[in-house]
């Protein structure tokens, strides 16, 4: 038999919404166990009281066990050799339905007593397992929110104690009520299958008994049939005598290791807090205004997943964003007449959230853990190393964009106090960058002294204004980029996927054959980005379609920037900060020399680069395989004309030979000697008559010769 789906009882301590969650499927699984084992026990009841209906009961009952494969059970029932089992248990007992009597007192204890007992005792344990876990569910939040509304202005020794107390009497007793219910629920799992094949084998081992029917109906491979499932039946029970000895110990290592936790406020010098988390889940209190002045506060589910701060309630199948946590500020404060509090502020200033931890050690790893989050800014880098590996070589490799260079000129060291520096200088500086790129030289990445673009300089935006103005001629996009203009109709393309990007900047580069390129452009606009002090970012729409990118204006809709598909040579996302992305475009023009131009794109989605990046391939397999049909499809035509125009080559050939073959037979009745005519020329025969006298002089030869 495979193995058993289980609830993991080591997660019952944190009793979070997903073990929740769990916990209601193997509910509802139980309850659709005891309505299956409820028909099954009428089928096999009507088998034992009437001897006369004993062949429709038997139809009944496998009737059942074909429609086992078909109950949808929340769990997924069974196996397919569960199904396949309980199949052949269905022929057996249709081959058997022809019998009419049947032992009484060997029903009773081979085939009743497993179901009744399953029915009457473990199904019943389940029921009032359940009712007794709510009831301790519900103590514990009862005392741990009267723990929560405990005061810090006007402490009470005494009430503390009782409250906490409280607190620990009912979280242990949870604790070890829903571990027991946990193992129920579990082993429900190995007796649902126990009480399913041990009444069927002794029904058929009944009817064996009382027929004697051996050889003549059951054969040598039913018996064997029946042998191996009372195999499995006792492989099965095996397997769970071990898994519940295996749980029992696990049960109790839990409530000895478990046992410092109960207290809501542990003694920080038994277990520290940890300042270095990037993850945290666990149980805070939310404010919510009700009023000008009021509040409430509710008891929620807060984890972390990325940048973002998410919250979820009980029965509550996924979280809810709370607030993106990245580059926010996080304190503690004091708030109301509560303990333990501390507020997240939106790096924006618009949102701020107030949450109350459980302890003190709670409260501190949720501010650390925060903390350390809103810190990994893109690459997640430290700093003081972007600043001192900028210093040394991003100012000599890095000229801003005209649009930022009057804006930012302040912040731009001056010429006179900064000397020139050499390529020397970006080597060194590439030899503390990640083992990818320290084998590579930046001057094989990126172009000696190329500027960054940080702005989109929209080519639609350029042609409007140069037609606003008369005479005037407009901006040309410096990369060779063509957009299109708003009126520009929609492409007939397979594939449509919109994402929503921000654009970091893009700059020329020399090496296209590896992604450390795309990093190295990253880490350069990035510092650059840093040191001038440029966080405004241009949002759009990216569109990947069959045939092209495009970044589209969310406000009017029109398009900025438009790149052929087949233009798109490399694209990539940054190996740590997936949300970044980047793409190496090669275009025509741009230079004196003709050239072609290889530049890279930056942009930051909110969705995962690599998924763009898949999009972009997968547009790019489309587009391949659409022209290996198109070139296909056109070698065939091509083919077909050839083989046309060589039936009409033939054609013509075989008109001329049938025109000289008819021209060479006048030629030849022309050549004849004929009779002379009365005036003195001579006759000129038809084609008919000349073909008679042919065959005239040939029959007078053909006489001599035999004579």
């Amino acid at each position: 038999m495979p193995g058993i789906d289980k609830l993991p009882i080591e997660e019952t301590l944190e009793d979070s919404p997903q073990t929740r969650s769990l916990l209601g499927v193997f509910e509802e699984d139980t309850e659709a166990i005891s309505s299956y084992f409820s028909q099954l026990f009428k089928a096999m009841h009507r088998i034992y009281d009437a001897q006369n209906e004993l062949s429709a009961a038997t139809h009944l009952t496998s009737k059942l066990l074909k429609d086992y494969e078909k109950q949808r059970f929340p769990l997924g029932g069974d196996d397919e050799v569960m199904s396949s089992t309980l199949q052949q248990f269905a022929k057996v007992i249709d081959e058997l339905s022809s019998c009419h009597a049947v032992l009484s007192t060997q029903l009773a204890d081979a085939m009743m007593f497993p179901i009744t007992q399953f029915q009457e005792r473990d199904l019943r344990e389940i029921v009032i397992l359940k009712e007794v876990f709510q009831i301790a569910s519900d103590d514990h939040d009862s005392a741990v929110n009267r723990y929560s509304r405990l005061s810090k202005r006007k402490e009470n020794e005494k009430v503390k104690n009782e409250v906490m107390e409280d607190v620990y009497t009912s979280r242990k007793k949870q604790h070890e009520t829903i571990m027991h219910y946990f193992a129920s629920l579990n082993m429900l799992q190995y007796k649902k299958k126990m009480a399913l094949l041990e009444p069927l084998l002794g029904y058929m081992q009944a009817q064996i008994s009382f027929f004697k029917l051996g050889s003549e109906n059951l054969t040598q491979q039913w018996e064997e049939f029946l042998t191996n499932i009372g195999t499995s039946v006792q492989n099965v029970r095996r397997e769970m005598d071990h898994d519940a000895e295996v749980t029992e110990q696990m049960i109790q290592d839990l409530k000895a290791a478990s046992d410092p936790l109960y207290m809501p406020d542990p003694d920080p010098n038994k277990i520290p807090v940890n300042r270095n988390l990037t993850r945290k889940t666990g149980y805070l209190n939310t404010r919510y205004k009700t009023g000008l002045v009021s509040s409430s506060w509710e008891r929620q589910y807060f984890f972390t997943q990325g940048g973002n701060l998410m919250s979820q309630s009980r029965g509550a199948v996924a979280g809810g964003l709370v607030l993106d946590i990245d580059n926010c500020s996080v304190m503690a404060v004091d708030c109301e007449d509560r303990r333990f509090c501390f507020q997240i502020t939106a790096f924006d200033g618009k949102k701020a959230v107030i949450l109350q931890a459980e302890s003190r050690k709670d409260c501190e790893e949720w501010i650390a853990t925060i903390n350390n989050i809103s810190k990994r800014i893109y690459l997640s880098e430290n700093p003081e190393e972007i600043a001192a590996r900028v210093n040394q070589s991003a100012l000599e490799a890095v000229t801003p964009s005209p649009s930022f260079q009057q804006r930012h000129e302040s912040f731009r060291p001056s010429t006179q106090s900064r000397p020139k520096a050499g390529r020397s200088g970006s080597q060194c500086s590439a030899g503390s960058e990640s083992p990818a790129l320290s084998s590579l030289s930046l001057d094989s990445l990126v172009a000696p002294d190329t500027p960054i673009q940080f702005d989109i300089i929209s080519p639609v935006s350029e042609e409007h204004s140069s037609q606003a103005k008369s005479g005037a001629q407009g901006r040309t996009n410096p990369f060779g980029e063509s957009g299109g203009s708003k009126s520009e109709e929609s492409e007939d393309s397979i594939l449509h996927q919109l994402y929503i990007v921000r654009f970091l900047g893009c700059m020329e580069v020399k090496a296209t054959e590896s992604a450390d390129v795309i990093s190295e452009t990253m880490r350069q606009i990035l510092a650059a980005r840093a040191i001038h002090n440029i966080f405004r970012m241009t949002e759009s729409h990216l569109l990947v379609t069959c045939e092209c990118l495009k970044l589209i204006d969310p406000q009017t809709q029109v398009t900025r920037l438009k790149f052929p598909l087949s233009s798109v040579v490399l694209c990539a996302s940054h190996q740590e900060n997936k949300r970044l992305f980047g793409f190496v475009l090669k275009t025509a023009g741009g230079r004196e020399d003709g050239r072609h131009l290889t530049v890279c794109y930056v942009f930051e989605s909110n969705n995962d680069g690599e998924k763009i990046c898949d999009s972009v391939g997968l547009a790019k397999q489309i587009a391949l395989h659409s022209e290996m049909d198109r070139k296909s499809t056109q070698k065939q035509r091509e083919l077909d004309k050839a083989k046309e125009k060589q039936q009409e080559e033939l054609q013509k050939q075989k008109q001329i030979e049938k025109d000289l073959e008819e021209q060479s037979r006048l030629i030849a009745a022309s050549s004849r000697p004929g009779q002379p005519a009365a005036d003195g020329q001579f006759l000129v025969l038809s084609n008919s008559q000349s073909e008679d006298s042919d065959a005239g002089e040939e029959g007078l030869k053909k006489g001599e010769s035999e004579a």
